[in-house]
């Protein structure tokens, strides 16, 4: 049974399938009469309605479940929720609060149910696939391959998003540039390891510890929001840690002249970028979204390509 985990618990070959089959054109019906569960611990706009729109394009159904109506390892054992959910649906989606509920439920299930992360502390894959595939589209009409050779800095809080972003990009040969405070940065370890060794052709991701470095002639700025989901109490320190990380003209006047930006939102104007950036023509916001739709596509076709 094929898992969408982690960007870096997937072969090279396998990431460069689903990359292919999210831009197929819909002519099937991969999940008609298939139902596809989606737990989320955690709120979200984008990833529920990417994936039930995915799920639907490919003849599929869709059922949200929120934390209040199934309370994993509170209300319910991990193990039960996962056998009631394997009875009723070929695939599971999750976006949960401990990466340890995906082993749990694999164990209960004798691996009879897709797991598919959307979103972890340590990771966010199918966050990552969308953006390669934005930034593909941007540089190369689609082309991964043309992503090789480019460099693509992020700033700010290093955050599951940039664990999955850094292992994704490397991987197809791109370079990657982090910017944040030490105590906000990469550290290598977690459900993702972006400072792993990625072997011969992978791209280098560097750290640093101020944004006009790490933005210097990059093609991509990427940044995320400074206050994640569960650290409202630090927002104040927040704020004032990563003040000198917001992305806005002056920054973006250090990157490569036609550099876009992205962001996978929800983003707090003002904050870690302006509007006036983040509304601008070099920002690719809305592909990221629409490419959010076309990244689960990929993944789903992926592993019902196994069965």
């Amino acid at each position: 049974m094929r898992h969408l985990l982690t960007i870096s618990g997937v072969t090279d070959d396998d990431l460069a399938t689903i990359y292919d089959l999210a831009l197929a054109p819909l002519d099937d019906s991969l999940l008609a009469g298939q139902g596809v569960a989606l737990v989320f611990e955690l709120a979200s706009l984008r990833t529920r309605a990417s994936s039930a729109t995915a799920v639907h394009e490919l003849g599929g159904y869709a059922t949200f479940f929120s934390d209040a109506e199934i309370g994993l390892g509170t209300r319910e054992s991990v193990a039960d929720v996962a056998r009631t959910l394997s009875e009723l649906f070929a695939l599971c989606a999750l976006r949960v609060r401990k990466y340890e509920v995906f082993e749990a439920m694999r164990v209960a299930t004798d691996d009879r149910m897709a797991l598919i992360n959307l979103l972890s502390p340590g990771a966010h894959p199918t966050q990552a696939i969308a953006d390669v595939l934005t930034l593909a589209e941007h540089f190369g009409n689609g082309d991964v391959s043309s992503l090789r050779g480019r460099t693509v800095a992020y700033v700010g809080d290093a955050t599951n998003v940039t664990r999955s972003l850094a292992v994704a990009l490397a991987r197809v040969g791109a370079n990657v540039h982090v910017g944040a405070p030490t105590a906000y940065q990469l550290t290598p370890d977690g459900d993702e390891n972006a400072l792993a060794d990625f072997g011969p052709g992978s791209g280098a991701v560097r750290l640093f510890d101020n944004a006009v470095d790490a933005v210097r002639g990059a093609d991509a700025v990427y940044t995320d929001t400074w206050i994640s989901m569960g650290d409202e109490a630090e927002a104040e320190q927040r704020r004032r840690d990563l003040a000198s990380f917001q992305v806005n003209d002056e920054l973006l006047g250090h990157a490569a002249p036609n550099a876009v930006v992205l962001h996978c939102l929800p983003a707090h104007r003002g904050e870690e970028v302006t509007d006036d950036v983040l509304d601008s023509e070099r920002s690719l916001i809305w592909r990221q979204v629409q490419h959010r739709r076309s990244a689960m596509v990929g993944v789903l076709r992926w592993i019902k390509e196994e069965a």
